[in-house]
C-alpha cells in the first residue's frame, strides 16, 4: 500500500494541470516541465496507486471515476498546503508577503484597480500580485479549480463551496443621448427605460442580466427581441450613445473621469437606489486570509463612503 511519503506534492500539482486544462502538453507548459516528465510522474502514482486517474483515451483528456474524487482530495491536500505556508508568513513580523491571484470583472477592474494599485503595491513591495479581468462566470470555475485566491465581482450567489464578504453597493445610473426623450428628466424611475431603446453587454456578463432586471422587471416582456445590439464593453456603450439616439445603463464608478458634458447626459434613479452588490468572493477555506483582508481594505479606501453605508436601495440580482 502507497504510504503518503511516497506521494509527491508536485505529482499532486501535475494532475491537478492535467484536470484542469485537459491536456498534458498544455499542463506541462504550465507546470513548467517537460511533458515526459509530467506524464512520467503521473504515471508512477498511477503505479503507486493502482488506479487510472486519467482516461487517456479522451480528448480532451478527462478523469476517470475513481480519478475524480483522487484529484479532489489532492486539491483539499494542496490547499491545507498554502494554508499552512500562510500561518508561518502571518506569524512573521515585517513586511506583508506573499502571493494573490485574483479575478474581478470586466466592469468593476477599469474603474477601481487605478485608484489604488499602484500605491499598495509600493507599500507591499513582497507581495506578488496576479489579476485576471475576467467574467462571473469564470471566476467561479477558477476559484473552484485553485486557479484563484479571490474574486472581487457583482452578488449575492449560490456556490456552496464558496463564500463572500460585501465590500459595498454601487449605484447604477442612466446615461443618454441629448435626443433621447428622457433627457430633460432629472430623475428616471425604472419603468422610464425603454428597453428596445437600450444598449447592453453581451451575454456572460453580470451587468446584463442586472440591467435587464432593471428594465424589464416591471413590464414582463420578453427579453429576446427587445435587446438587438450587444457588446462586452461599456466603453462602447458609452460611444454608441454619444453617436446615437440610445441609452445604456452604466455602473456609477465608469462615469467618475466624464467631463462636464457627458455629465450632463447622466440620470439617477429615484428611490430607493438600484445598486448592485460588489464583494470579495473565496473559499470557504480561509486561505490567504491577511493578503486578502489588505486588498480589500485598501480596495475600499479608494470607494466614496455613501457606497458603503447603507442606505434605502434595491440590490439588483442577476
Amino acid at each position: 500500500m502507497i504510504s503518503f511519503v511516497d506521494m509527491t506534492i508536485t505529482q499532486l500539482e501535475y494532475i491537478i494541470a492535467v484536470d484542469t486544462h485537459g491536456n498534458f502538453l498544455t499542463a506541462a507548459e504550465k507546470c513548467a516541465v517537460s511533458q515526459p516528465a509530467l506524464s512520467m510522474q503521473i504515471q508512477k502514482l498511477e503505479k503507486d496507486l493502482g488506479v487510472r486517474i486519467f482516461d487517456r483515451s479522451r480528448q480532451p483528456v478527462v478523469p476517470t471515476e475513481v480519478g475524480i474524487r483522487v484529484i479532489a482530495q489532492a486539491r483539499e491536500i494542496l490547499k491545507q498546503c498554502s494554508r499552512l505556508t500562510e500561518l508561518v508568513n502571518e506569524d512573521k513580523k515585517g513586511d506583508l508577503s506573499g502571493s494573490l491571484r485574483i479575478g474581478i470583472i470586466p466592469t468593476i477592474a477599469p474603474y477601481v484597480l487605478p485608484l489604488f494599485l499602484v500605491d499598495f503595491m509600493k507599500k507591499h513591495p513582497k507581495v506578488n500580485i496576479e489579476i485576471a479581468e475576467i467574467t462571473t462566470a469564470q471566476i467561479l470555475q477558477q476559484l473552484k479549480n485553485d486557479q484563484l485566491d479571490c474574486g472581487i465581482m457583482a452578488t449575492p450567489i449560490e456556490a456552496g463551496y464558496l463564500q463572500y464578504t460585501p465590500l459595498f453597493y454601487e449605484p447604477l445610473v442612466a446615461y443618454m443621448s441629448e435626443d433621447n426623450k428622457l433627457f430633460s428628466k432629472k430623475t428616471l424611475a425604472p419603468e422610464d427605460i425603454d428597453p428596445s431603446e437600450t444598449w447592453i453587454l453581451n451575454e456572460g456578463h453580470c451587468l446584463r442580466n442586472q440591467v435587464l432586471n432593471l428594465c424589464t422587471g416591471s413590464k414582463g416582456t420578453s427579453r429576446n427581441k427587445q435587446f438587438q445590439y450587444q457588446t462586452g464593453s461599456l466603453e462602447t456603450l458609452k460611444k454608441m450613445v454619444e453617436m446615437n439616439n440610445g441609452i445604456t445603463i452604466l455602473p456609477e464608478l465608469s462615469i467618475f473621469d466624464f467631463n462636464d458634458d457627458q455629465m450632463e447626459r447622466v440620470r439617477y434613479f429615484k428611490k430607493p437606489d438600484p445598486v448592485r452588490e460588489i464583494s470579495v468572493v473565496t473559499h470557504r477555506v480561509d486561505l490567504k486570509k491577511q493578503l486578502i483582508e489588505h486588498f480589500t481594505t485598501a480596495l475600499l479606501a479608494s470607494i466614496p463612503d455613501r457606497m458603503k453605508k447603507e442606505r434605502e436601495k434595491v440590490v439588483l440580482e442577476f
